[in-house]
């Protein structure tokens, strides 16, 4: 196994110590493999995301293309149109 060497500033060295000292973690080097090991599992969810949400954008221009989804414009004024008539069916 490699060793690296890095410095921190006083107020994180504490903390590093207070997490071991409280028995989560057997020593510094415990500490950091944990940290890098969250840190690939985030990056790992995130690409896993954007892929996904390629993947819906794909498939929804694919549909638009063909004559599918609904008009944003339309669908926005008929939304408005039936609020206005409900607006006035309150006051009434």
């Amino acid at each position: 196994m490699a060793s690296m060497n890095i410095s921190l500033p006083d107020p994180l060295r504490d903390y590093v110590q207070d997490r071991i000292d409280s028995g989560q973690y057997a020593s510094a080097s415990d500490y950091v493999r944990d940290l890098i090991r969250r840190d690939q599992a985030g990056v790992a969810d995130e690409e896993r995301w954007l892929h996904d949400l390629d993947a819906s954008i794909a498939e929804t221009l694919a549909e638009m293309r063909t004559g599918g989804g609904l008009d944003l414009d339309a669908t926005c004024n008929s939304i408005d149109a039936e609020l206005r008539v409900i607006g006035g069916r309150a006051r009434q």
